[in-house]
């Protein structure tokens, strides 16, 4: 199945690695480090407008891709389960 992430695009669900709440994820050390590199070797993807809430981490094709989103992880995930 697909899921929405915004901005018209979707991604197919067994593509799908984590679902991270950006705020509460953010508070490690790690995860902003991981941010930081991602962002810096284009990997990442803004897929939203507004203040982004959460970050997807997929594997696309062998490659990774990281989409930033304003959807709630929780709704995310959600949708990603019942689909699954």
């Amino acid at each position: 199945m697909y899921l929405h992430l915004g901005k018209g695009t979707v991604v197919n669900t067994s593509d799908i690695i984590a679902i991270m709440d950006l705020e509460s994820s953010s508070l490690s050390a790690n995860t902003r480090e991981f941010l930081k590199v991602v962002e810096e070797e284009g990997f990442v993807r803004n897929v939203s407008e507004e203040i982004p809430k959460t970050f997807v981490i997929c594997e696309v094709d062998g490659q990774s891709v990281v989409y930033v989103t304003n959807m709630s992880s929780k709704a995310l995930a959600g949708r990603a389960e019942k689909y699954r």
